[in-house]
């Protein structure tokens, strides 16, 4: 699939969320063409990876290619641990945020050519980026290309059983209405996510700090794909649900 340049551009361009990646807060949110908010949580996305952040990162095998890395939290945190990792995403902001953490990353959409294709032993979609481009079957096809016969796929799911698509705008509390072109985006649950993974093999679910996971492995052509450090396992936590969880709507 070829990059969808709507995407690509309207997050590039999206001066909201540059804007916000450089203060460190938000308010800051995806905006639905129907006017309902979704929030974006900005000053956790601008912090240092957290418990649950790290848990995640322990999981990973090889290298490490963060898709949509956004401020690069996880990026650095890798490459703080001597692990070699990757952050690619399409706004400047986040691309030099990274940078200055100490990670590696470039100004690249997931649906551009990249660095060692069919190489990446792990690829992340965090903090919702499983709905980069609006189709997730595209999108988990793409991610099969990039990893080696065997790799592993985690992705954040939302904390809730959804399945949308939907055009959306990045908005903060000054443009509520949304100026800026829309663009295709999607939010999916884990089972959502399941149903799209035609020909991924589920290595593992689980909660933790009110966010869900899940994970994914390419299926195997090979017999010298690197053995799982572990499976991924399913673990359960009752805390708070995060701003992931349900859209607020506009007032």
């Amino acid at each position: 699939m070829s990059t969808p340049p709507s995407t690509a551009l309207a997050w590039a361009t999206a001066d909201p969320y540059d804007a916000a990646l450089r203060a460190g807060r938000g308010p800051l949110f995806l905006r639905r063409a129907d006017g309902w908010l979704l929030p974006l949580e900005v000053e956790r996305w601008c912090a240092r990876a957290d418990a649950v952040d790290r848990d995640v990162l322990d999981r990973c095998e090889g290298t490490v290619l963060d898709v949509g890395c956004g401020p690069g939290r996880l990026v650095a945190e890798l490459a703080a641990g001597g692990r070699t990792a990757l952050g690619i995403d399409v706004s400047e902001a986040a691309v030099d945020h990274t940078l200055r953490l100490g990670g590696r990353a470039l100004r690249r959409s997931v649906f551009e050519p990249l660095p060692d294709e069919g190489r990446w032993g792990t690829v992340l979609l965090m903090d919702g980026n499983v709905g980069i481009g609006g189709d997730p079957r595209a999108l988990l096809d793409r991610v099969a290309g990039l990893l080696r016969p065997g790799g592993l796929l985690i992705a954040e799911t939302a904390p809730v059983d959804v399945d949308e698509r939907a055009q959306v705008q990045v908005v903060d509390l000054t443009d509520a209405g949304g100026t800026d072109a829309l663009f295709p985006w999607a939010r999916l649950g884990t089972r959502a996510l399941l149903r799209y993974a035609q020909g991924w093999e589920p290595a593992g679910q689980w909660t933790a700090g009110g966010r869900c996971f899940a994970a994914l492995r390419s299926r195997s052509t090979s017999s010298s794909a690197e053995p799982p450090k572990r499976t991924a396992v399913i673990s359960s936590q009752r805390a708070r649900n995060t701003s992931t969880g349900s859209p607020v709507a506009s007032r």
